[in-house]
């Protein structure tokens, strides 16, 4: 296995397996633990496997572009148990087929769709000849969506020739020509427009589902998240003015974070605290004072917005935007 790092400022590391044995290294390296098993076609010989991985990592968005022969991947429960972080990870189909599963729903992409799933539950990944992909794999926080909600839109293929997806996925596709320009601030924006895009790409399929009425509970959850995300500014947002706004109690409102493994609190504070990383980190907001862009996103004790910033990303908010 060969791997190429760039030195400047656009840093693209490129990884070459020229065996099957270091190509199910590489994955597993570059993602989460993976297993990686070949065609079981008696003619494949794992050691004329080829494929090649160029990747480019921003903040915390992995942006990977995939080339390589038929093989299968698989996230398996025990993998799962092993590991830390949840994350999420959209394909964008860009030669060639592939298959995915998760949540009991397959998807079989071709090029220019795309689907999203869920490093934290079992899934499998299936390529039966040559393909390419590209692959962006990020937090769950980092998707303006519930995860409980993105539960239903796991192994979609959503496609790249109408709907939203015609527009969205180009954008997406130029990304894995153009690894080499994903650089500094201005390469995190862009990613984390991407996101926005991909945020929005998936929120009409949510609505979608939720006015063939198939889910009541995804309704009040979705027009909850929504009411989070306009007000997230207003430094009174609380359960009681969620659950007031929701015509719900509070307790009810409670429970149905305490479902999707969170709280209130601490899911208004995460995302506040993203988004102000997210200017801090922006250079069109580099003379904005860091008090304003903490009372822009709720915040109005500058000392308080200090600790839970350091204890949330190891460093001041100052400290933050110097070294970035």
């Amino acid at each position: 296995m060969t791997v190429a790092a760039d030195t400047g400022p656009a840093t693209v590391e490129t990884i070459v397996a020229e065996s099957f044995q270091e190509w199910s290294k590489a994955i597993s390296n570059s993602f989460v633990p993976l297993l990686a098993t070949g065609p079981k076609s008696s003619s494949f010989q794992g050691s004329t496997f080829h494929g090649i991985m160029r990747a480019r990592v921003l903040g915390q968005i992995s942006v990977v572009e995939i080339a390589a022969g038929p093989h299968t991947v698989l996230r398996t429960p025990e993998l799962i148990a092993k590991s830390t972080g949840r994350f999420f990870k959209l394909s964008i189909q860009l030669a060639g087929s592939g298959r995915l599963v998760q949540d009991e729903r397959e998807a079989v992409l071709r090029p220019g769709d795309l689907s999203i799933y869920d490093t934290s539950r079992p899934y499998q990944l299936t390529f039966d000849d040559e393909f390419r992909t590209l692959v962006l794999m990020f937090p769950h926080v980092l998707l303006d969506l519930p995860a409980e909600a993105m539960g239903h839109v796991t192994a979609l293929r959503i496609p790249g020739d109408e709907g939203l997806g015609e527009l969205i996925s180009p954008f997406l596709v130029k990304l894995a020509d153009n690894l080499e320009a994903l650089s500094g601030t201005n390469g995190l924006r862009l990613v984390h427009n991407a996101l926005d895009l991909v945020t929005t790409l998936f929120n009409g399929e949510l609505d979608q589902l939720i006015e063939t009425g198939r889910d009541p509970h995804l309704l009040l959850l979705g027009r909850i998240h929504d009411y989070i995300e306009a007000n997230l500014g207003d430094p009174e947002l609380s359960p009681g003015t969620i659950a007031a706004a929701h015509y719900i109690s509070t307790r009810h409102l409670h429970d149905l974070f305490q479902e999707i493994g969170t709280t209130v609190a601490s899911s208004i504070r995460q995302r506040r605290l993203e988004r102000c990383r997210r200017d801090l980190r922006d250079p069109v907001l580099s003379d904005r004072p860091v008090t304003a862009i903490a009372a822009r996103w709720g915040f109005t004790d500058a000392a308080h917005f200090s600790r839970i910033f350091r204890a949330a990303f190891g460093n001041s908010p100052t400290g933050y935007r110097n070294s970035h």
